[in-house]
Order: structure tokens, then C-alpha cells, then sequence
């Protein structure tokens, strides 16, 4: 059986090593980090909180975790991930029940999340919107009802050929809509959600996801449209993910930062690393390799050589630029904030912030020996703008010092939240704090183990703080340039979020499914007699596939898309 070197430790990289192992083959998988494993879906030990007992750490995050409902391929890999009792980390998952929208001098309001299952569920649904529209006519409502209907039956070709060149910002016809309208609907949800301005993303892949969720919203049969874990993530998945895939036999080479890719006689001969000050060396040209790394660092990677026997290797440099920002910052609390149960979307902050109270979420895990002994909450807060100026200070988040950043955010959160003069956040409940710590600061200098993992083809500005792990977003115009998982180098094969894939978004799905495509061909180059890895597009449901079936027939004759009713 064939080796297959995995260059790369996140997401994609383990789902490809579990893919791998599972079928017989010998995987050595090669992480740059020296301790973690995941990529942007690890948790870590937050630095300087474990103070009550050394062993033990506070949770920090890149970003809080979510699983949607329709996620299909990373929860099928999370039922073969064994916890022992005839368990699996699949069943670490709980479902939330609902989500708060919160804006300035207003009161939050709660919509559920799932189907509604009673008549108080109906009211609440009907209740909130009146409440949270009130500054939006009636028209602009109808107005972007009518643009999810379009998208809902929509044929998948007017998605590929149509709607990737359209943003969503003209789309939803924003440039006509009032400052509520841009900010709630257009504007707010791309960017609370996938940290892509409205002006830039594409329908494609904001379209297809919007409506995914509202797929599971209507299914009074499922109960699952928002999911997340019951502890940290690498406790909940990532920790016995790695069990696993040891004892299977997979290699892991932690701290192996792979500083270039090899070639000879058409093939990859090997990759070199280097790993605690020494230079090393991975694989051969019987090998297969599978490069799992972030974007700009597989630009990084692509060599002159590579490009000469792959040119449409290219794509990945004229990519790299698509990257945006989108990071974590947990606050650490002396008193229980659970602020509903589940995910609060803040439409009046400038940085774009979502949050969840994530202890609620954690029903065994023990705070009270970490940090100083006096955090009992954990509200974790994702920061989606880094570019717009704050709501208090003026500054853009990339611009502020981290502390800027923690004040900034604290006071935008209590802006929203404190209401009619509520105390529901007071600045004596604040333990402490961690900021992602892919956010650094920059000075005149930067070592040089900062500038390896910059991206050269976006320029970051110095003064201010440098993202050493920012997001794909999948702008206008981009799906035809992103590359398969098979390249035409024969041993050489791609698993990573920019991959095309049925899921096209930067996610732990979008990266599970890549990992299996790139498998799949590893699978046929060696005409290996095993079951390929199930690759699943995303459900529609039934009543409409027969309007999208009439749509194909219009966007075949060269028609505009067309109301089916």
C-alpha cells in the first residue's frame, strides 16, 4: 500500500488521514504547530489562566464553533470518531433553541431557530419581526422575501453561471434600500456570518447558504438547524479525533513546518520541513502527496517547478488575495451571562460581532479550578469587520493595540445588550480576557517566523496588529478559477477550503469534503478496489425541485429568472 504524506494538520488534513488509515494506507501527517491540532477549529489553553491549579487552562478559540443542521460530511466523520460506551463525538453535539438580534436603543429580540413546535414558537416568530422591523417598510420586506424565493427556485446552473458574478449587495438591490435595509438584511447577514462585505460576495455561495438554513428552519421533522459542542472543541472532538487516528497508525509530525515542495521526472519527490532548528525530509516519488494547508499558505508553497507541470496551480496564487478577516475574543466572567440559547447577532456594531454564552452549552465542564477560581461564564464573540471604525473609539480593530480591541468590543456588546438601563454586562464581571493568537501586533520589525506565514499576495499594514491565520471568502467571479483536488501532477492532490466542493464556503464542511475528493482520487490513480468516500450535495426539499427543474428549462433558452407561480 502507498504512503501518503499530509501536509497539514486541520480539518481537512485529519479528515483526509481518517479517510486514509481507514482504507489501509500509511499516513504521516506534517502540522506546523507544535502542540495543536485542528487549524482555525482548535481550541487552546488560553495563556496565563491557570492560576488555581498549573495543569489546567481556560478555553480560548480562533472563533466559536458552529454545525448547522445541513453540514453532511464533517457529522458523518464525527459518527466514526469513538468515545468509548458505544458513543461517538457526534454525540457531543447539542442543538440551540434559538438566536437573538440585538440593536442600539432597542430591545433584543429572540426567534427560535427550529420549526415551530407550539403556538407560543408561532408567536414569537411573528412577534420579533414585528418588533425588529419596524425600521424597515413593508416594501423592503417584501423585497428581499422575494430575492429567497428567487434563490429557493433557482436551477443549480443559474448559481454556477449567474448568480457567482453577482454580489450580494446588488443582488438584494441594497443600492435603492434604506440604511436599516443595508445594515439588517443586505449587509448584516453576510457579514456577521461569513465576514464578507455584502459589496464583494458572492450570491453563489451567500445565496446557497442562507437558504440551506432555512431548509432546516421549515422541517418540522428536524430539531437541528444550529448545533455546537458541549465543551471546548478539543475536548469534545479534536483530542479524541487524534486518539483515533494514532491508534490506526497515522504519523504525526508536529512543529514540522514544510519550507518547500520537491519535484523530479514530472512527479513530487519529497517535501522538506523543519522542525525544532533541524531540516528535514518527507517522502519519496512512489508517495502521494496532499497538500491541506490554508490558502495563502499553499501560495506560499507553489513553486516555479510545480506551475511548469500544473499550471492551473495558478489559480491558487490568483486566489490567495480572497482572504478577509474573522477571529475570536472570549471574555472571562465572574457572574452567569447567558444571554438566550443560543447565537446573538449585534446589527448596530460597527465590527460586526456575534456572540454565544458558552458555558450554558458545557453542562460538565469544570471552570472552578481554572484561572483565579472566580470565572463561572465564558462569552465567546466573534469579530467579523476589522476594517470599520469603532463605535466608541473611531479606530478600525486592525488598528487598535489588543487591549483597544478587548475595550472596544466589550463597550459595543454593552451598547446593545444594556437596554432601558439594564445591567445585563457591567465592567466588574470581567475576569479577564484572550484574544485569538493568530492576532499579533506589529512593529518596524517582525521575526521572521511572522513574515513565513504572512500572506505576500495581501498586503497587511504595519502599526496596528497582522492576522497570521485570516479567512477565505469566496467573492464574485471566483468559482471558476478554484482548483479541483486532482492536479495534473499525478502524485500531487489538493484538500483544503478552497477547493471546489458542494459546500463552496470556508468551513469545516467545505474542508471535510475537499479532504475526501482529494482521497477519492488517490483512490482511482492507484485502481484501488475500495469504497470511494460519499460525497453529498445539498438537500432541497421535495415541492421544489419541479420550480427549479422550469428554471433549468428558462436559464437553458437564455431567459432572466422567472417568479414560477
Amino acid at each position: 500500500m502507498a504512503k501518503v504524506i499530509v501536509i497539514g494538520g486541520g480539518v481537512a488534513g485529519l479528515s483526509a488521514a481518517h479517510e486514509l488509515v481507514d482504507r489501509g494506507y500509511v499516513v504521516e501527517v506534517l502540522e506546523r504547530n507544535p502542540r495543536y491540532l485542528g487549524g482555525k477549529a482548535r481550541s487552546v489553553d488560553a495563556p496565563g489562566t491557570n492560576g488555581i491549579d498549573p495543569k489546567l487552562f481556560l478555553p480560548g478559540e480562533h472563533g466559536f464553533r458552529f454545525f448547522p443542521g445541513y453540514y453532511q460530511h464533517v457529522t458523518d466523520t464525527m459518527r466514526r470518531i469513538p468515545l468509548g460506551n458505544g458513543l461517538s463525538v457526534y454525540d457531543n453535539l447539542v442543538c440551540t433553541q434559538d438566536m437573538m438580534m440585538t440593536q442600539t436603543n432597542a430591545k433584543p429580540v429572540v426567534l427560535p431557530v427550529n420549526f415551530p413546535a407550539s403556538l407560543r414558537d408561532v408567536s414569537l416568530i411573528f412577534k420579533g419581526f414585528k418588533e425588529f422591523s419596524t425600521e424597515l417598510t413593508d416594501a423592503e420586506i417584501e423585497c428581499y422575501a422575494g430575492k429567497v424565493w428567487q434563490l429557493m427556485t433557482s436551477c443549480s446552473k443559474r448559481y454556477d453561471e449567474e448568480y457567482d458574478s453577482v454580489s450580494w449587495w446588488d443582488f438584494t438591490e441594497s443600492r435603492t434600500k434604506s440604511e436599516a435595509y443595508q445594515r439588517l438584511l443586505s449587509g448584516g447577514m453576510t457579514r456577521s456570518l461569513v465576514a464578507c462585505r455584502a459589496q464583494n460576495a458572492s450570491t453563489r455561495t451567500g445565496g446557497a447558504h442562507l437558504v440551506q438554513m432555512l431548509y432546516r428552519m421549515m422541517n418540522p421533522l428536524t430539531r437541528n438547524t444550529d448545533r455546537v459542542l458541549n465543551a471546548p472543541t478539543n475536548e469534545a472532538w479534536l483530542d479524541p479525533w487524534y486518539t483515533y487516528l494514532a491508534d490506526r497508525g497515522v504519523q504525526f509530525q508536529r512543529g514540522a513546518n514544510v519550507t518547500s515542495i520537491e519535484t523530479r521526472n514530472g512527479c513530487i519527490s519529497g517535501v522538506t520541513y523543519t522542525r525544532n532548528g533541524a531540516v528535514m525530509r518527507a517522502g519519496c516519488p512512489q508517495d502521494h502527496f496532499i497538500l491541506a494547508v490554508p490558502l495563502e499558505r499553499a501560495a506560499n508553497l507553489v513553486s516555479e517547478d510545480m506551475l511548469a507541470l500544473a499550471p492551473a496551480l495558478r489559480n491558487i496564487i490568483k486566489l490567495a488575495p480572497n482572504v478577509e478577516w474573522m477571529n475570536g475574543i472570549q471574555f472571562y466572567l465572574n457572574t452567569e451571562v447567558n444571554l438566550n440559547k443560543g447565537h446573538t447577532m449585534y446589527t448596530g456594531s460597527n465590527w460586526a460581532l456575534t456572540s454565544i454564552s458558552q458555558k450554558q452549552f458545557w453542562p460538565d465542564y469544570d471552570l472552578s479550578r481554572r484561572g483565579n477560581g472566580r470565572v463561572v461564564s465564558i462569552l465567546s464573540v466573534d469579530i467579523s469587520n476589522w476594517e470599520a471604525p469603532g463605535n466608541f473609539n473611531g479606530k478600525a480593530a486592525r488598528s487598535c493595540t489588543k487591549d483597544e480591541v478587548q475595550r472596544e468590543v466589550w463597550e459595543q456588546l454593552k451598547q446593545e445588550l444594556n437596554y432601558g438601563g439594564a445591567a445585563t454586562l457591567r465592567d466588574d464581571m470581567i475576569e479577564g480576557y484572550y484574544l485569538d493568537e493568530d492576532i499579533e501586533p506589529t512593529h518596524a520589525e517582525i521575526s521572521d517566523a511572522v513574515k513565513a506565514r504572512l500572506n505576500p499576495y495581501k498586503q497587511q499594514k504595519l502599526g496596528g496588529l497582522i492576522n497570521l491565520e485570516p479567512l477565505l471568502i469566496n467573492q464574485c467571479d471566483t468559482w471558476a478559477i478554484r482548483p479541483n483536488a486532482y492536479t495534473a501532477i499525478p502524485n500531487l492532490f489538493l484538500a483544503a477550503d478552497y477547493v471546489k466542493t458542494h459546500t463552496d464556503l470556508a468551513t469545516m464542511e467545505g474542508a471535510n469534503e475537499a479532504a475526501r475528493r482529494a482521497v477519492n482520487s488517490i483512490l482511482l490513480a492507484d485502481d484501488a478496489d475500495m469504497d470511494l468516500c460519499e460525497i453529498r450535495e445539498m438537500d432541497t426539499p421535495t415541492l421544489l425541485k419541479p420550480l427549479q427543474a422550469m428554471d433549468r428549462r428558462n436559464f437553458d433558452k437564455g431567459l432572466p429568472w422567472q417568479h414560477p407561480l
